[in-house]
């Protein structure tokens, strides 16, 4: 069975082309820094690397770019979209009605749209991917794999809200955490590397989204991002963790209606706030160059993960691991140093040689001596929802 997995992220589209269930992958890739002036795309095949600098204003364009070049007489991978009998989506919110992947029709399509207004920057762009591949793959089954699947193990202590129980009995108001289909391929991988299963583990996906997990035997069991995906560490254009009184002194005392502030704390703030770039390479570049904004706010970065790592090494009252992921966690190894030092205390000693070492191994970078293992391991959302999908429709 041929799946396409495509993995719509709020400024990069991510895809690979499996033959399942050998995981055999046909092609893949990614469409990255959508809407700017850079933007790119990066396709592989067995015989081919290609990376080109394009145009891709939206992701409805970025997928059909993608679709162009996987249809391709001469650098494609198959000659008709019917041979793709499966496309897998990731979806980032599935709310309190999708608890596990689902074969999409329109009812499902409804409910993704409805829960937009939870994740504005992701939800519409998961859509679209579905809407688009069924105009181009019309004889392929449509599955959607949710987010926030991973994190409905989480106790009721966690999830719930220092509010009104109504809000939560009525009205589904809780936390509900994302990026669980990479916080769940991580895990099982650490998992799987520590060689034992009574494990307390703290991954760290790091994108242009980011959010940290704390897993306790395989389960999720706390999470920074909440009910929708804005909260917790600071992220590319989000704020992350923010005061709700600065939202009303932002209404009440400066004039800014409601959608302004919900616009700037998704789109203008975050590392993009304080430096004038989303992307972390070049917020990096200009870091050593002198620029102290930039300087500062990768210290700032740094700083709110180390908040998580501590509070949850108390939560799972022990740590065996700590993991990175996703394109900042796997290829920065600076913000892998800043994160890292200065944490003896909780046994967490990084080795700096093996830390500037790039690999796409799953990698120990931490010391001899230290009792808890630095990991870093990749990511790949695609094939855990290539996975899950073809589970689905061989049930």
């Amino acid at each position: 069975m041929r799946i396409l997995v495509l993995n719509s992220g709020s400024s990069s589209i991510k895809f690979q082309l499996f033959n399942m269930p050998s995981a055999e992958v046909l092609c893949s890739g990614l469409v990255e820094r959508i809407g700017l002036e850079n933007a790119k795309i990066n396709y592989k095949t067995d015989t081919q690397d290609i990376e080109k600098e394009v145009t891709i204003p939206d992701h409805k364009i970025g997928l059909k770019l993608i679709a162009s070049y996987v249809l391709d007489s001469e650098i494609g991978v198959i000659t008709s979209a019917s041979e793709i009998q499966v496309v897998g989506h990731r979806v980032v919110h599935g709310g309190s009605t999708f608890a596990k992947t689902v074969e999409i029709n329109n009812e499902v399509k409804q409910k993704i749209e409805k829960l937009s207004a939870l994740a504005p920057l992701h939800n519409p762009a998961n859509l679209q991917g579905i809407l688009v591949s069924e105009e181009i793959f019309k004889d392929a089954k449509q599955v959607a794999v949710f987010d926030t699947a991973f994190h409905q193990t989480m106790p009721v202590e966690a999830y719930k809200y220092a509010i009104p129980n109504a809000f939560l009995d009525e009205h589904h108001i809780r936390v509900y955490g994302f990026h669980g289909t990479s916080h769940k391929y991580v895990s099982e991988k650490a998992i799987e590397f520590l060689g034992k299963q009574n494990t307390k583990i703290i991954t760290i996906h790091l994108g242009n989204g980011c959010s940290m997990t704390a897993i306790e035997n395989g389960k999720s069991i706390d999470h920074t991002l909440g009910f929708a995906p804005m909260n917790g560490l600071i992220m590319g254009t989000r704020s992350g963790d923010i005061d709700p009184a600065v939202i009303f002194y932002l209404v009440k005392s400066l004039g800014y209606s409601l959608d302004e502030v919900n616009s700037l704390l998704q789109k203008e703030s975050g590392m993009f706030g304080l430096t004038g770039y989303s992307d972390l390479r070049d917020i990096e570049s200009n870091a050593e160059n002198g620029n102290v904004n930039c300087q500062k706010a990768l210290e700032m970065n740094a700083y709110r993960i180390k908040k998580f790592i501590g509070s949850y090494t108390a939560v799972m009252n022990g740590l065996d691991a700590i993991v990175f992921t996703a394109g900042i966690g796997e290829n920065s190894d600076v913000i892998r140093k800043l994160v890292s030092t200065n944490l003896e205390y909780l046994g967490i000693e990084l080795d700096e040689e093996k830390n500037s070492v790039r690999s796409k191994e799953i990698r120990d970078i931490s010391q001899a001596s230290s009792k808890v293992k630095i990991l870093v391991i990749p990511t790949n959302e695609e094939l855990e929802i290539a996975q899950q999908s073809l589970r689905l429709l061989e049930q």
